[in-house]
């Protein structure tokens, strides 16, 4: 996984001594480590905290949720090894997941391990600005045709079948960032009450259920030296749900955030890169799936208010200084800008 690292023996949220002994008292259940570990954590993202640990022959990931501030029903880190766990025979590429640890006293929150994927994660505009049209396209399609791998894999046929309720689930959405809002919430923001209001008062009826990532985009993927997808990341918001929230926060992660002042959320997508454009996404996405698109920008509005309270919720972690690394500082300027875009798109649906 090619990103920028740190590298130490006392990184924050990682006791190293600790997990050896907890490794090692687990030998039996991933790659035994020998010697002394050290780690790097991956830089990036904004989320959950990531770390490569190694004792020098091998390699294998942490993951652990944020520190400080953590919003009710975030950051499961029980849920995420689950559903990678239950995909891996599945064409959706993930990690093979080794153990998960339930107990907060050994590093200090539930952590889980897993194999450590070779390949790139592009998380900004210096990384794709020079693949050219055709790589970039083979990226963007490859990615679009795993969400529609992941989509089309019946949750009862690898143990899923109870892993979210579908009746209501565009609702609960709705409720649930609302809610999320409310546990970040320190400042004024224009627009976001009426959009929330709104969201709720146009809820659209879910199609068939399928796996739902969360929080599907480029940066959540890792793309290996053939362009294709070697594996998908990042599965802490994953459940059984309507499929078109992926498709819909999908094109604002791939349209709107790329257009933002740099500097902000990570744009890797941007429109000079030569990514194809979302509407070539969802061609592509709709040639793989028999799906009704009508109410899409619905979907995409949702996708704004998410992301938007995602990011009031990392500046709020921020402001208590209870994040990890740079690039915080900002978070809370997407804000607003954010909701107004929701706004605008349900705009649109409304006209439709």
């Amino acid at each position: 996984m090619t990103t920028a690292v740190t590298h130490d023996r006392e990184l924050p949220g990682l006791d190293l001594d600790k997990l050896s002994a907890y490794l090692d008292a687990h030998a039996s259940e991933q790659p035994t480590p020998s010697g002394s570990l050290t780690a790097e954590r991956v830089e990036g993202g904004k989320s959950n905290l990531t770390y490569i640990v190694t004792d020098g022959r091998t390699e294998f990931v942490v993951r652990r949720p944020p520190l400080g501030h953590v919003l009710a029903t975030a950051h499961d880190m029980s849920r995420e090894f689950r559903v990678i766990s239950a995909l891996a025979p599945t064409p959706v590429p993930v990690p093979r997941t080794y153990l998960m640890c339930i107990d907060p006293d050994v590093i200090g929150a539930p952590f889980y391990v897993m194999e450590r994927v070779a390949g790139t994660v592009y998380r900004g505009a210096v990384q794709t600005s020079t693949l050219g049209k055709e790589r970039a396209s083979a990226i963007a399609y490859a990615l679009v045709d795993v969400l529609a791998d992941l989509h089309d894999v019946r949750p009862d046929e690898v143990g899923l079948g109870d892993f979210g309720r579908p009746e209501g689930f565009l609702a609960r959405q709705v409720a649930r960032w609302g809610k999320q809002l409310v546990a970040s919430r320190s400042r004024d923001l224009s627009g976001v009450d009426d959009l929330q209001a709104r969201l709720a008062a146009t809820t659209p009826p879910s199609g068939p259920p399928a796996i739902v990532h969360g929080d599907y985009r480029l940066d959540n993927a890792i793309v290996a030296d053939d362009d294709r997808i070697a594996a998908v990341l990042d599965w802490e918001m994953a459940t059984i749900g309507d499929p078109l929230a992926d498709l819909g926060l999908l094109l604002v992660y791939w349209d709107a955030v790329g257009a933002m002042p740099r500097g902000t959320l990570n744009q890797a997508v941007t429109p000079d890169v030569g990514f194809p454009v979302g509407a070539k996404l969802i061609e592509r996405y709709a040639a793989r799936r028999d799906v009704d698109l009508g109410r899409l920008p619905w979907y995409q509005a949702l996708g704004f208010f998410k992301l938007a309270v995602i990011s009031e919720g990392i500046y709020y972690r921020y402001t208590q200084g209870k994040t990890v690394g740079g690039g915080f500082a900002h978070m809370g300027d997407v804000v607003v800008p954010l909701v107004e875009s929701g706004l605008a798109v349900l705009n649109e649906d409304v006209e439709a």
